[in-house]
């Protein structure tokens, strides 16, 4: 018999933390508390695979399965002491979702559930407090209303904002035991007159109800959304766990918070978390009423002028402490955990390896190899490499002068300027018309992910820094600045008020997520650096990493930076971005237009001195590391201007007349230029361009030599597909190498070799190492050639592919290992065969997605190059795949 529950509890649990891909994080995790002896409420877990089966059987469980559950609510009942449905002894229990990867806010809960209109009277009678009692009925209505009936939450909030207004109150905290009671009364109206049939009474059918909902959300709008943006299959799916509730609503020895081992936004080894007294866990991860620090520390540091849990609660507090120790010992990372209290007694709910921005995940694995807890190894494989693109971007200058709105918590670091939304559909819609935005809303909610997804920055009137705003940006990377309190909303006028200043939508504002400051108007930003634990653990990584990383750059400043971000030498130089400086390109299409040799040859040599230099200041910057220089590639139509002033230019630097110009346009139009008069059929129709582009790196690298430093420059030949084209432009390269070191009277090495980006290139691969001496996979083309689809043009259904499961990933941006890394790997093995010393990599974008860079270990490139920026997260990812560590697919 197949086992689909698993029990935890009472010190001892049936799963553990090992079992996470069937029990999901949060059970697997309950279930490793509860055998640490640490204080769980007892409870079960329903299995991921559960899940599998409600979703491909009609929205049924396997017949064994309820059983199972009947026993495991039984154990519960035993441990607790009250039995589930019992009028004067009610049991009640939460429902949570818990997939294998943490989803913060994306699926659905339901607490408090048991109670109905015969045991909310029992729940009085026993805890004599009818305010806790009626208030904890409306929540559970209310949410199994809004996640198992389908009902808006609106339906809800009006009733509650009518009740409050026409008794005079304003908070919810203003309403008493016959308030709530009241308000639960018309809810109950409200449900039955919306849906024809009474809210339902019978606790078993609550429960199955609710774990059906639970199952249910892991296919909702907003969780597909965010699985899309982490990289979660939807065949892992998501366990349900069934758990006895606590209470941190019974009054002022009661509370419930959330809480991290080491501070999430920094990194610094401190206690770090909110509470609420005499609340129910959503009310702090909602943002509806704002925390209070945890610790006298956070207080201090925040400038809260409400008490700590430190200083109100302190014996409990130091049980957390003891907690927190233990936890962090035992995973060896830092841990995201929820508690309640009730009547001065601690409950923990759950505890994950918390979420973290990037400059916090280099300090905690560098702080704890320094404390003992991890080696080396650990800690590079600790930090997402993902995750570096938020240290690689520009911060807020400091010099510079801006105008503060307010102060908000600082939520999730970095600084961002944009235009203001105020809802998540115009932060898409602007967005897709090219604008920068920033999302404004007085709390976030899972429904807000998309505009979320797509905003610079993100700023909340309401909430702390564990609301759902603050753990959603965190996750992306994205600058949030939470629980800005000072600052006014209207959602209906479109403004935001700050004093006497009103910014309306499409003002720009800028938000420090670093500080919580919020400024008028668009604030100037400073390129990042790379020092303290960044530059510690960057060490480490090239310890272990075995695999070289090269950059794109076509320029000294991308040289420079490459060089900056541990760059060892340049990938791939594309020589026709040089060209379209405003003094080359006439000169280039001059090159174009010519009527015969003598012409082209007369406009290339203008060009020279231009390319020379170039390469001359790329060779300088890497003194010595390869650099490896691709030969003009795109058709030459594309030089060409479409405009009559710019045709009339190019006809007067050319000695001819505008008709002969458009006459050499329409002349070189190809209806599919991609595989047209490109690569190295220029360099074979037209071998002036190439034989000018070789002087020109051959002479810089004599200066360069001449000057002190050495040169290694790599010659790149494009779109070769057959050996006999490679060998004739090859021919020409060392020709003119000879020439040059002959005039310069210098030595020194290069190499000839060439883009593999054909498939037939791929498949040929052996007898083109012959005479090539190194290969670089230019991934784009090859995956364009391969799967027969426009890069420039796929976008629109791309994502359709990938929503319908055709596509795991845009194979644009993951290498797609079946077809494109076959030929890769096919391209690679026969190469070698000829050519065991063949130097081989890869140049296209792909170089700097993590997945492509596991894939090329496991290929045995020599070396990837991407884009600057990139550098440093393909060098960790490189050590990660040298390390072992799975690489999950970049969608």
């Amino acid at each position: 018999m197949t086992k689909w529950v698993y029990t935890f509890g009472n010190a001892s649990a049936e799963g553990g933390a090992v079992m996470r891909n069937l029990l999901g994080g949060k059970g697997a995790n309950l279930a490793e508390m509860s055998s640490l002896g640490l204080p769980v409420p007892p409870g079960f877990s329903i299995t991921t695979e559960v899940c599998t089966y409600y979703s491909k059987h009609g929205d049924t469980y396997p017949e064994d399965m309820k059983p199972q559950a009947d026993e495991a609510m039984a154990g519960i009942e035993k441990i607790i002491g009250s039995k589930f449905g019992d009028p004067d002894n009610a049991l009640l229990v939460s429902i949570r979702s818990g997939a294998r990867a943490s989803m913060p806010g994306m699926m659905d809960t339901v607490l408090n559930l048991g109670l109905n209109d015969e045991t909310v009277i029992g729940l009085a009678k026993a805890s004599g407090d009818e305010r806790f009692t009626y208030d904890s009925y409306r929540r559970f209505i209310q949410m199994y209303g809004n996640v198992v009936l389908g009902l808006g939450s609106d339906l809800f909030e009006d009733i509650l904002d009518t009740h409050k207004h026409d008794h005079g109150h304003t908070m919810d905290i203003d309403l008493i035991g016959e308030d709530w009671k009241a308000v639960a009364g018309k809810y109950l109206v409200m449900v039955e007159k919306e849906l024809g049939e009474p809210f339902p009474q019978d606790p078993q059918e609550q429960l199955w109800g609710a774990i059906g909902a639970v199952f249910s959300s892991w296919m909702n709008k907003r969780a597909i959304t965010y699985r899309k943006l982490h990289d979660i299959p939807e065949e892992w799916g998501t366990a349900v766990n069934v758990q006895a509730m606590v209470f941190g609503n019974m009054g002022d020895d009661c509370a419930t918070g959330v809480c991290f081992t080491r501070n999430p936004a920094t990194g610094e080894n401190a206690y770090y978390g909110e509470f609420l007294p005499n609340a129910q866990g959503e009310d702090v991860v909602a943002g509806i009423r704002t925390p209070q620090p945890l610790t006298i520390a956070e207080k201090k540091i925040t400038g809260s002028d409400l008490p700590s849990m430190e200083e109100t609660l302190p014996k409990l507090y130091d049980q957390l402490v003891s907690v927190r120790a233990k936890l962090e010992r035992h995973y060896k990372d830092m841990q995201d955990m929820e508690f309640t209290v009730q009547k001065n007694k601690l409950w923990m709910l759950q505890t994950r390896t918390g979420k973290r921005t990037a400059k916090a995940s280099f300090k905690i694995a560098v702080d704890m190899h320094d404390e003992g807890l991890i080696d080396k190894a650990e800690a590079v494989r600790r930090v997402d490499p993902a995750q570096l693109d938020q240290l690689l971007h520009p911060t807020l200058d400091p010099k510079a002068e801006r105008t503060v709105l307010a102060k908000g918590l600082p939520a999730s670091p970095g600084a961002a300027s944009g235009k203001v939304v105020f809802n998540a559909d115009d932060a898409e819609a602007w967005v897709g018309n090219g604008e920068k935005v920033i999302l404004v809303r007085i709390e976030t909610s899972p429904e807000d992910i998309g505009g979320m997804h797509v905003a610079e920055g993100i700023l909340t009137t309401r909430g702390g820094m564990t609301s759902h705003a603050a753990v959603v940006a965190r996750g992306m990377g994205t600058p949030c600045v939470s629980g800005a309190g000072d600052l006014r909303v209207d959602y209906t006028a479109k403004t935001l008020t700050a004093g006497n200043v009103v910014i309306k939508e499409g003002d720009i504002i800028t938000i420090d997520g670093s500080s919580g400051e919020v400024m008028e108007g668009l604030i100037p930003t400073i390129q990042p650096e790379m020092s303290g634990d960044f530059a510690r653990l960057m060490e480490w990584v090239d310890e272990f990493r075995t695999m070289g990383v090269r950059a794109n750059a076509d320029t000294p400043a991308d040289a420079k930076m490459a060089r900056e971000f541990g760059a060892e030498g340049i990938g791939l130089v594309r020589t026709e971005h040089m060209f379209f400086d405003p003094q080359r390109i006439i000169h280039m299409r001059e090159v174009i237009v010519a009527k015969d040799e003598t012409q082209r040859r007369a406009a290339v040599d203008k060009l020279l001195p231009y390319q020379r230099r170039d390469f001359v200041d790329l060779f300088a910057i890497m003194d010595g590391l390869p650099v490896t220089i691709r030969l003009l590639d795109p058709p030459l139509h594309e030089f060409l201007p479409h405009t009559e002033e710019g045709m009339a230019e190019v006809a007067k630097a050319a000695g001819t007349d505008v008709a002969a110009v458009k006459a050499r346009a329409a002349q070189l139009h190809e209806l599919n230029p991609m595989l047209g008069h490109r690569g190295c059929r220029l360099g074979i129709t037209y071998p002036e361009i190439y034989e000018m582009q070789a002087r020109a790196i051959f002479e810089a690298a004599a200066a360069v030599v001449k000057a002190g430093k050495s040169v290694k420059p790599e010659v790149m030949i494009p779109l070769v597909s057959l050996k006999k084209e490679f060998e004739i432009l090859k021919e020409a390269v060392e020709k003119m190498a000879a020439e040059v070191m002959k005039a310069e009277q210098v030595k020194f090495d290069y190499l000839v070799g060439t883009m593999i980006e054909l498939p037939s290139a791929a498949l040929r691969a052996g007898e083109i190492a012959k005479t090539a001496q190194f290969f670089s996979f230019g991934t784009n083309d090859l995956t364009q050639t391969t799967f027969g689809l426009s890069r420039d043009d796929a976008g629109p259904f791309i994502q359709i592919y990938l929503d319908k499961g055709i596509m795991e990933s845009d194979p644009f941006i993951t290498i797609e290992q079946d077809s494109v890394g076959e030929l890769v790997r096919i391209g690679a093995d026969r190469g070698r065969q000829t050519r065991p010393d063949i130097k081989i990599g890869i140049c296209g974008e792909h170089g700097g997605d993590p997945a492509t860079v596991h894939f090329c270990q496991k290929v045995g490139l020599d070396y990837v190059s991407c884009s600057p920026y990139r550098v440093p997260i393909a060098r960790l990812a490189a050590a990660q795949a040298a390390l072992g560590v799975e690489a999950e697919t970049n969608a």
